[in-house]
């Protein structure tokens, strides 16, 4: 059996949130189960963009520093690093709190920029994974708790995407294309090249709607924490009310046959789980219809199956940040407009997560608007 626990925190005011994450790391065997006197010990939060705390984009830097703190009081040496999706690495980590956090605790911020390459263990032949992260003693992930428009949620596993430095998200990105099955495999085989020794999630407030970079926060008042993130994972859907077929990290998690893939596979501790209610969390509007129908079907009818990508020209400046991380080269200006090539796009929604503006908005097509309509959604 894997074991998840479940805990509670009113806020993030740092004498509380101390207490809420010993509470739920206590029937677990708290930190010191997981953490030896000497280990070098990676925090890796959510690091996505230069947003602050309050948009619910990022792992609450309260969190990062609590859990720096009892790191080292197990005996841990704590760095703390990400490869963010845009911008660089000490101002996304000063404007999300990071750079506070480690002052605060003690702990050494560290950019991931060089890489290491890895024989992979299943799909794919090679992976590059940070080689701070890859050569830390312990990894404690600390993700949050969000929706994504691709991958429908974002939590433990697809936190570890992180690992990937820079440029090369955007090339996995590519070679996955639009199947979310093969680009959840990626993630799932990236966790297993380097195991966390320990996940806790962020869901004190979570974020709902167009995650992962363009939603809404929403508080839950909830941490979660356990070993295996796919059992995290599971769980942390669960409560978000996101339906199990939309949930592909975990769908192909049981198609390789992991564990904590299946809820009869969790035994849970600390708050009994039908205590807590269940947040039908609003989904991000790129979800689409393809899931299901067959592949000759979904390449005639892309256009009118799924959701697309289109500046908002009021809010859209310009930038071009958006075309620089298209994996695919789909976006360009064009007459003084924002111009997105629907044949090549991918639907990877990286446009939309990391504008800096939240300017990329959606557009449905015509049999995924009118299937809408008739559900009501």
């Amino acid at each position: 059996m894997e074991t998840v626990a479940i805990g509670a925190s009113p806020g993030y005011e740092l004498p509380v949130l101390r207490q809420a994450v010993i509470n739920l790391l206590e029937p677990i065997g708290g930190m010191a189960a997981f953490i030896k006197s000497g280990d070098r010990v990676l925090l890796k939060p959510n690091m996505l963009s230069a947003k602050g705390p309050d948009k619910a984009v990022t792992t609450h830097p309260a969190l990062v520093r609590v859990v720096a703190e009892l790191v080292k009081e197990a005996g841990g040496t704590v760095l703390i690093g990400d490869s963010p999706g845009i911008g660089g690495f000490l101002r996304v980590a000063k404007k999300c709190g990071f750079l506070d956090a480690a002052r605060e605790s003690g702990a050494t911020l560290v950019e991931f920029n060089n890489v290491v390459e890895l024989q992979g263990n299943g799909t794919f032949r090679s992976i590059c994974l940070s080689r701070a992260y890859y050569e830390a003693d312990k990894i404690i992930n600390l993700p949050k708790l969000k929706t994504h428009e691709m991958m429908t949620m974002t939590c433990a596993v697809k936190n570890l995407f992180g690992a990937v430095v820079g440029a090369e998200k955007a090339g996995w990105h590519l070679k996955a294309g639009s199947s979310r099955q093969l680009f959840a495999r990626l993630l799932l085989e990236i966790y297993q090249l380097k195991k966390p020794a320990l996940t806790i999630v962020d869901a004190i407030t979570a974020m709902e709607g167009n995650g992962p970079g363009s939603g809404d926060p929403i508080t839950l008042g909830l941490l979660f924490a356990g070993a295996n993130p796919v059992a995290v994972d599971l769980i942390a859907g669960l409560l978000a009310g996101i339906p199990a077929e939309l949930l592909y990290i975990e769908r192909e998690a049981a198609i390789m046959g992991l564990p904590g893939a299946l809820r009869e596979e969790i035994a849970l501790c600390g708050l009994p789980i039908e205590t807590i209610p269940v947040t039908r969390f609003r989904l991000p509007d790129g979800q689409d219809v393809q899931f299901g129908l067959p592949r000759f079907l979904t390449r005639a009818l892309k256009s009118h199956l799924t959701a697309y990508p289109a500046a908002n020209p009021k809010t859209c400046v310009l930038c071009g940040v958006c075309g620089s991380v298209c994996p695919p080269g789909a976006i360009s200006i064009q007459n003084s407009a924002l111009s997105v090539d629907n044949a090549r796009c991918i639907r990877c929604w990286c446009c939309r997560e990391l504008c800096p503006h939240d300017a990329m908005q959606t557009r449905r097509g015509l049999l995924l608007k009118t299937l809408r309509m008739l559900s009501g959604t």
